[in-house]
């Protein structure tokens, strides 16, 4: 029992990045959707222009999914350069904390054994039943696994894209052009992986519904152990409150 407490519990820098970051994406994901209406259309490598020479065409998104809620490349810029700051600084300082802490060694790495057909299968398979207490450690194989993903790859690109994107970037970071192959590509991938993010989004917000929104809200708020062991995507945290 206190080994599931002491698992549940989230530290107060936890919760303050998870609002934090939970406010500056909610803000970049429906800025940058007016932005795509500026020009809809999306390239690989360093040019593109034309309608003809662009491997997807994007729908123009309505008002109500855009901030602001009409049509401004302007102001749409401003609130997403606005919210990039919090964005990546929160980025860094969740990840000096869980490397400071050891949380992420010790909680989000997987191992050889996890990767077993047979243990992924089953880990599968419970979670189809919404049975997420089957972990021996803070989270089980598909937690650690999405963590994981968020945390190591989609939100680090969302950053080194949007930096690669921007001109005034080129003097500080050529090479960040070289590494996306281009800044249309860049841009192509910068979008690509915000719908990755609302997919997760989505995922995330679902499962807490299904197991209790009440008490991983308060968790998550309060930090205290109002959850139930082991919850589906229900947090990313930097480790056991002091």
């Amino acid at each position: 029992m206190t080994g599931d407490r002491e698992r549940n519990r989230h530290a107060a820098p936890t919760r303050i990045w998870h609002w934090i970051n939970l406010i500056a994406i909610v803000v970049l994901f429906m800025s940058g959707l007016n932005i795509s209406n500026a020009h809809p259309y999306l390239y690989w490598g360093e040019w593109g222009f034309a309608p003809e020479q662009a491997w997807l065409e994007v729908p123009r998104f309505p008002g109500w999914m855009t901030i602001p809620g009409f049509y401004s490349l302007a102001k749409a810029r401003d609130w997403h350069l606005l919210m990039a700051f919090p964005f990546a600084f929160g980025l860094l300082f969740i990840w000096i904390a869980m490397l400071w802490n050891r949380h992420f060694p010790r909680d989000l790495m997987t191992h050889r054994r996890e990767w077993r057909w047979q243990a992924v299968r089953r880990d599968i398979g419970q979670h189809l039943r919404l049975d997420f207490t089957h972990a021996d450690g803070k989270y089980n194989f598909l937690q650690k696994l999405a963590y994981g993903l968020v945390l190591g790859v989609l939100l680090p690109v969302m950053v080194l894209t949007g930096m690669a994107i921007s001109p005034g970037m080129d003097a500080a970071f050529p090479w960040l052009l070289d590494i996306f192959g281009g800044r249309q590509s860049a841009r192509s991938i910068h979008f690509l992986f915000a719908w990755g993010l609302f997919g997760f989004f989505v995922i995330h917000v679902a499962l807490v519904l299904l197991t209790g929104p009440i008490g991983h809200l308060r968790s998550m708020t309060l930090g205290g152990d109002h959850e139930p062991a082991n919850p589906p995507f229900a947090k990313t945290d930097t480790g056991d409150a002091a």
